[in-house]
């Protein structure tokens, strides 16, 4: 018996799976148990939805964990804590406004490793050093400085994050005017797989020292939970745990939960952090601060718990008003970009795996516009970070076969409510630094190997693809290296201008990128060499859609909409016609880009190789 007709044997007590189509032929078998467009009880979306919200813990988490230094938060547990609560919060809302009025896929939104190296460069400008990480290194006398948490500290890490607040919500700017202008396609196309390689993998490769100092705390814990990571996510990903359940009529049961891959990450975090919590009280650990292995204790950030409100509702504004600087702006575009380039892979994969047509031109216009619009909401509650769409749920579809969107607006929800419980944030500061070391050294890895990925579709025998991979690679990590070393090289003669260069030519995913970018346009060689072709043709319509485009509606209003005739020219609106706002002859223009006179169903299989994007869940 198949997953499909278990699944609904237990709901309905048979199998629907080759019914009849309305031509009275046997359809297709689906492998989905819910696609986009069916609700299952509520029940099970308050289960579902909650899986979803496990799925993004791992990588939401680490953002405020790998910032926090930098943003000199230091010891203020509670402050990070709150941190930790404002980006569920904030992820939360994106993931209801997104699926609600953006791409209307069950995509959730999460924080973004695409703004972790910008952030980092603009912090590491001389006027936003952190006294107590110099204090660390012995520039700074401890004890001249305030106490941890105390109102003189916490305006000190406050002031950083409302320049990082500003940076992002300007900088977000240029994606609301990409999404909603309907640009995001001829960006897009410009852009080819060795521009976006070293883009992507140098925001894995240029984390390495968060990943190193933290596990280098303790090796021997950091290595476990590498281990742990390892052997649920692939030696035991095909192994299911029974679980009992409930049946209406037919009492007490089983059903198999694919629990390992489902949050192998998670699993490992809280099996090593409860190790650690066996060897502190068998006393395995130094009791001295200074001692190698103390931060691997688990009593000493014990007390955050208690201190702790138990009720904390973020609010916009809660670190003070955004301030604003050339230097951040121009340093988070960067950021803004790669996010963008993340996010429209998504889109297709989700729709492949959640019984979607591909989406067309205007639901990927209004995704990456209502993107823009969730990291200017992320800038105004201070998550120190943006939002993007998780490719981990993406794939946490494929895996459950559950691709309903209220599944996924039930997720959001969750996330909202948990984040207002202030000890819930709090308990996850307590975690050993060498685990989250651990965990870091998975997640950057894996963010790397995504950015090498798209080498599968150029010619890796051409010498001078070889070339450019490997340049645009070493001098995007070497000059930014060597700009972290000589931060006041620069002078113009311009305060600003200076600071705006040593932010973008310190940002390696930036240097890297462009570096890629200006190379892969330059240098002759054919599409194929280029791997254009592949990268641009992959067929998004070989999946079998259980739903057709009226998914991509917007809800409420799109009974008037189609009552007139002006939406056609709105990009980001439903039955936009790209046609009409073209001047050249309709003929060339649908034998040259690929288009032709289609229904509503058809238009929908090409949109995905016009953007440049395809159905591969593997992509950014």
């Amino acid at each position: 018996m198949t997953e499909k007709q278990d699944f609904d044997n237990i709901e309905k007590g048979e199998s629907t799976e080759n019914a009849p189509d309305n031509s009275g032929q046997k359809a297709k078998p689906r492998d989905l148990l819910y696609a986009v467009d069916e609700v299952p009880p509520w029940y099970l979306c308050i289960i579902l939805g909650f899986q979803h919200y496990l799925t993004a813990f791992g990588s939401t988490i680490s953002v405020p964990l790998v910032l926090y230094k930098a943003l000199c938060v230091a010891e203020d547990r509670i402050g990070l804590g709150e941190l930790i609560n404002t980006i569920f919060f904030v992820s939360g809302i994106c993931t209801l406004l997104q699926t609600t009025f953006g791409i209307r896929l069950p995509i959730i939104q999460g924080a973004t490793f695409a703004f972790l190296v910008p952030t980092q460069s603009i912090l590491a400008l001389p006027q936003w050093s952190c006294p107590y990480t110099e204090a660390e290194k012995g520039l700074v006398n401890l004890t001249d400085l305030p106490n941890y948490g105390s109102p003189e500290h916490r305006e000190i890490w406050y002031s950083r994050l409302r320049e990082i607040q500003g940076a992002i919500m300007v900088a977000s700017l240029f994606q609301v005017v990409i999404g909603f202008s309907g640009a995001v396609g001829v960006v897009l196309r410009v852009i080819g797989p060795l521009a976006v390689t070293p883009t992507v993998t140098l925001i894995g490769l240029s984390l390495f020292p968060a990943a190193a100092n933290l596990a280098s705390e303790q090796w021997y814990i950091a290595l476990m939970t590498m281990f742990l990571i390892a052997l649920f996510s692939q030696y035991l990903r095909e192994v299911n745990i029974p679980v009992c359940q409930y049946q209406r009529g037919k009492g007490c049961g089983t059903y198999k939960l694919p629990i390992f891959k489902l949050i192998p990450v998670l699993l490992a975090m809280v099996v090593a952090w409860g190790i650690c919590a066996i060897l502190t009280a068998a006393g395995a650990f130094p009791d001295e601060s200074t001692g190698w292995g103390y931060k691997s204790r688990t009593d000493t950030k014990i007390s955050v718990i208690s201190d702790a409100q138990w009720f904390r509702f973020p609010y916009p504004g809660q670190w003070g008003v955004p301030t604003v600087s050339f230097a951040g702006v121009f340093g988070m575009l960067a950021g803004v970009l790669a996010s963008m380039m993340e996010s429209v892979g998504d889109y297709y994969a989700c729709a492949r795996l959640s019984g979607a047509p591909p989406p067309p031109v205007h639901a990927v216009n209004r995704g990456i516009g209502m993107e823009g619009i969730g990291c200017i909401l992320a800038g105004a509650w201070g998550s120190g970070n943006g939002t993007t769409s998780y490719s981990e749920n993406v794939g946490a579809i494929g895996i459950t076969k559950v691709g309903s969107l209220r599944v996924v607006q039930v997720g959001g929800i969750i996330m909202i409510l948990l984040s207002c419980f202030g000890k819930f944030g709090a308990l996850f500061v307590t975690i050993p630094d060498p685990v989250i070391g651990g965990v870091f050294m998975i997640v950057f890895g894996m963010i790397t190997a995504v950015g090498l990925s798209n080498l599968q579709y150029v010619d890796m025998s051409s010498s001078r693809n070889i070339f450019i991979v490997g340049i645009s690679l070493f001098f995007g990590l070497s000059f930014p290296y060597w700009m972290a070393n000589h931060s006041n090289v620069i002078n113009t003669g311009s305060d600003i201008v200076d600071q705006i260069m040593t932010v973008l030519l310190s940002t390696s995913m930036l240097v890297g990128g462009v570096l890629g970018f200006v190379l892969d346009n330059t240098i002759p060689g054919t599409p194929e060499e280029r791997g254009l072709t592949k990268w641009r043709s992959q067929d998004v319509s070989s999946s079998s859609n259980t739903a057709g485009l009226s998914v991509y509606d917007l809800p409420l209003i799109q009974p008037l909409l189609d009552k007139m005739s002006w939406p056609k020219y709105i990009p980001f609106c439903p039955r936009f016609d790209s046609s009409v706002c073209s001047c050249r002859d309709k003929t060339n223009k649908d034998h040259s880009h690929g288009y032709t006179h289609q229904t509503d169903d058809q238009k929908g299989d090409t949109i995905g190789k016009n953007v440049g994007f395809e159905n591969d869940d593997t992509r950014l």
